[in-house]
Parts: C-alpha cells; structure tokens; sequence
C-alpha cells in the first residue's frame, strides 16, 4: 500500500482533471502543477504549488524546459524503502512526490490536422515521458496515472485510507509504460513516412490504437480487440464508418480487408466482389454496379450464404433490393441513398459500412504483416500492375484479343485468392474459383466444378506455375480456351505441349502473384 501524501498533476488532455485534483485535495493531497495545467486549477480555486516554486528556476525555452530538475526527480525516483534515498532527499530538502499524473502532448491529433512540421515536432513531449518513466519504474512507492478515465475508480479506492494498493500501482504501471511506449513508436510510425529510409528498419514498432473490443475472435472460446493505425491514409476497414447492423466480428474485418483489397484492382467500372472466409466466391465488373453484383453473386450461390459484399460504387435501391434477396453477414460501399437504406435496415442484423473515399490503387500501399509466435513477418505489398505488353506467348496459338482481356481480368482476382489459386473467368466476369488446395490439379478440378457449363470458352489464371500437364488437361476437359500463367516450371514444355494439344492458347507472365 502506498499513502499518497502529494501529487504532481501536468495534463495535456485536461478532461476530468479539475474534478480529480479537488478529490485529491479533499483527501488532504498537496498537488503541484506546471503552467496551463497550474492556470486551469487556479480558475477553478484548486490551490497547487507551481514547479517553478519547487525548483526555484524558472520555465525555459518556451517551456521545453520546466519539469526536467533533479528536485522533481529525486522526488519521484526515490525508493521509500532504502534509508539512504530518503537521507538524500532530507538533505538536499527535496519532498517526495507520491503520485504522477500525466498525459502527453498531442502528437497524434497535432498530425491529423494537418499541421506544418514545425509544429508537429514541437508537440513531441520531452518532460511529459521521463515523469511517466520515472514513476512507472519506481511502482512501489509512486502512482503513475495517464489515463483519465481512471481518475474516478482511483480516487474512490483512496477515500477510506487515502491509500492505493501494490496491485493498483502495479496496473497503472503497465499502464504507463504501455501509453510512452505507444506514444513513441507513433512518432517514429509518422516520421518514418515522412521521412522514408529503410524499408525494414533494425527494430520495428507498431504505434496502434485500439478501436474498439470484439465480441469474440474466430471462434467464441477465443477473445480479441480491433486496433487500428491512425494515420493510415486511404480508404480501410478501420476508418470507415458503420451505418446500420450487429456488432462487427473479428471473420467480418478479414473478409471486408479482402474484398477492399480485390476491389482496388478495378476502380475504373462497377465492380462487385462477394467474400467468403477471405477467397471470392464471386466478381464481376458491369455497366451498373446492381448488374455487377447479380452476375458475382450467381457465380456460386450455395457458397455465397452469409457472405460479406464489397461494392466499389454507391448503392442504389436496385442494387439494395437485390441484396436484400439474400442473407449477406456485411456490404461495404462508398454510399447508400437513402432509398438503399430504407431497403437494407429492415434486416436487422446485416452489417452496413460506409467507406471514406474512393476505392483505388494506394498510391503509398502499407506493409503486409504476419505474427508468429516470437516475431513479425513484414513485407512490401504487391502492387506491381501486370503490363499486357509484357505477356509472353509460348504457345502455338496466340491469345486473341477477347482472350487476353479475360485472362488479364482474371489475373488480378488471382492475386487475391489462397493458393494454389486457379481463377476462370469471361470477360468482365468470373465463372470458377479454385482456392487453398494443397495440389493445383485439385484447384483446376474445382474451379471446373465450380463453373459448369459457363467454364466452356472461359480462360484460366494462376497464380503460380504448373508443376505438371494435370492441371491444363483438367482445364481443357471443361472447355476453357487460353491461359495465363508465370511459367517457370522445370516441366514447362510439358505444359505448353499440353495446351498445344487442346489447341489453347498459353502466356508467361514471369511473374507469381502466389499468397501463402
């Protein structure tokens, strides 16, 4: 237990705070403070001793300098329970300092406004951490307070003895370190694109902001939170805004990525794309976006139940009474009229969201990331258009015109898809997905499946090489005509032989677009 004797208050976030310091002091807790803080409890006649009362020196440099003294702390550093720190601080006539209540200047929000960097750099806080730090490291004897939603629960547990436990301090520990640690990692987050050097740097930090808590993560028994990067730029699942529908679930954000990030490859035409757990079970571009998202969804209506819906134009009420026809989890668009609305909230549970801009190629794409246990994956995104002029026909027959616009359709939602990925598709539509199979035969086999009859005068995309002739073969059993593909095998004749003899077109891209 820790008696709280005196507190140092210095708040960037004023909220809440006067209520707290009058608690404090009808507790019979001596509060210091520093300038606009000091300012504000005054007007609010909450008696404080200023810093510069305590230290005897004034605030310097335009306040960059104020509590950064050896009185301030030695008061707090001090370990209560070693004699010769407390000999120190009678000697040198310093008081120790019980709690520490601070919170930083505002970088983030500085950053968001669109401020110049002079002004950004200056609200980079100096004093502000080393007082968190310090208290935070000297947890026994000190409380370290930074958030001001605990301002309430840590005055009632002070009321009966004016006193806080070790567990306490030892939350608002954690606490502390968690908000500097934060607060430097999103500094070093924002100057790092400010300022681009390496791409993976020696040490790498996340400075993200929990968004919200989720009801569970991919099963019930499993628990998980939503956190978010705030200066992402572009439109995202995390900055777009929720009109209508349940809570959001941990599956849902996976599939509204997915079908955010399928839908940046067509930005020029309507364009719909229909998710189940992150694959397509359907896309296609159209000259409306209600024709778009008919045709996507009649690719595979059985997988399509309970899908997630990603549109890259607004919804109209066309568009919304052919959704409404079906049971759909979530839609993302950019808008909804007012008629689509009315139309979708009568379904209680669908999830509506309401991007915030256009959906386009990032012009500055983010890194992609994959925990493991003990570390990080991060790598580049694969943006890297394909150049139709780069195609490289290894076949006797060359792809004709309609051809290569389908295969080149069909080559961007293959980047999209698990692998071994094998996409056929019609021109601006796709007829047969075949995802997350260990072999790529067994992708070709289900992709023919998939299509039926409309796989007949279709093209085929995938996204790595064939190791084999199987998969062409399986591809010709069901009519499709042409075939893009990196090449690259050792049994690359093999495989053009294949398609030379079911009179199919075949092209290299030299690329692979394969997602593990």
């Amino acid at each position: 237990m820790v008696k709280i004797g005196t507190a140092l208050i210095s708040v960037s976030n004023k909220e809440g705070i006067t209520d707290f310091a009058r608690g404090l002091k009808e507790l019979g807790v001596e509060i210091i403070s520093t300038g606009g803080t000091a300012t504000l409890l005054e007007r609010h006649g909450i008696k404080s001793t200023g810093v510069s009362e305590l230290t005897g020196w004034p605030e310097m440099l335009d306040g960059r300098v104020k509590t950064l003294h050896p009185i301030v702390h030695a008061g707090i550093l001090a370990r209560r329970d070693l004699p010769e720190h407390m000999l120190v601080l009678e000697k040198m006539k310093i008081k120790p300092i019980d709690m520490v209540v601070v919170n930083l200047y505002p970088f983030k929000e500085t950053v968001m406004k669109g401020a110049p960097l002079e002004e950004i750099i200056e609200n980079i806080d100096i004093g502000g951490p080393s007082m968190i730090r310090a208290a935070a490291k000297n947890y026994r004897s000190v409380a370290t307070v930074t958030n001001p939603t605990k301002y309430s629960s840590i005055l009632e547990e002070m009321r009966p003895k004016g006193q806080l436990s070790e567990n306490t301090l030892k939350e608002l520990m954690l606490e502390a370190f968690r908000s500097t640690a934060v607060y430097d990692a999103t500094i070093a987050s924002y100057l790092g694109r400010t300022f681009p050097g390496e791409i993976f740097p020696a040490t790498y930090a996340l400075g993200m902001e929990k968004a919200y808590d989720l009801r569970y993560g991919e099963n019930p028994q499993q628990t998980a939170a939503f956190y978010t990067d705030p200066f992402s730029v572009g439109v995202s699942v995390g900055n777009s805004e929720k009109l209508h529908g349940k809570e959001i679930s941990y599956n849902n954000i996976l599939d509204l990525e997915s079908a955010l990030e399928l839908l940046r490859e067509f930005p020029d035409e309507p364009t719909a794309a229909v998710i189940k757990h992150t694959n397509p079970c359907g896309i296609a571009s159209a000259d409306t976006i209600k024709e778009a998202f008919v045709i996507a969804y009649d690719v595979d209506p059985l997988a399509a139940y309970g899908c997630v819906i990603g549109l890259n134009r607004d919804v109209d009420a066309q568009t919304a009474e052919q959704i409404a026809g079906h049971f759909v989890e979530c839609v993302i668009a950019p808008s909804y009229t007012a008629q689509s609305l009315a139309i979708l909230t009568k379904k209680k549970n669908i999830r509506l969201l309401r991007t915030k801009g256009e959906l386009k190629q990032d012009e500055m794409p983010e890194l992609k990331m994959k925990k493991v246990k003990g570390g990080l994956l991060v790598q580049t995104a694969d943006v890297k258009p394909l150049d139709p002029s780069t195609l490289k026909v290894v076949s006797k027959r060359a792809p004709t015109a309609e051809e290569i616009k389908s295969m080149i359709f069909a080559w961007k939602v293959c980047k999209h898809v698990w692998s071994n990925a094998i996409i056929l598709a019609k021109g601006r539509q796709v007829v047969g997905i075949g995802a997350g199979q260990m072999s790529r035969v067994d992708s070709s086999m289900i992709a023919g499946h998939k299509a039926g009859e409309k796989a007949r005068g279709s093209v085929m995309a995938s996204d790595a090489f064939f190791p084999f002739r199987d998969g062409v073969d399986e591809a010709a059993k069901v009519g499709v005509t042409a075939v893009i593909q990196p090449g690259g095998s050792i049994r690359d004749e093999e495989v053009i032989r294949a398609a030379d003899e079911h009179n199919m077109a075949m092209v290299f891209t030299g690329v692979r677009i394969f997602r593990h």
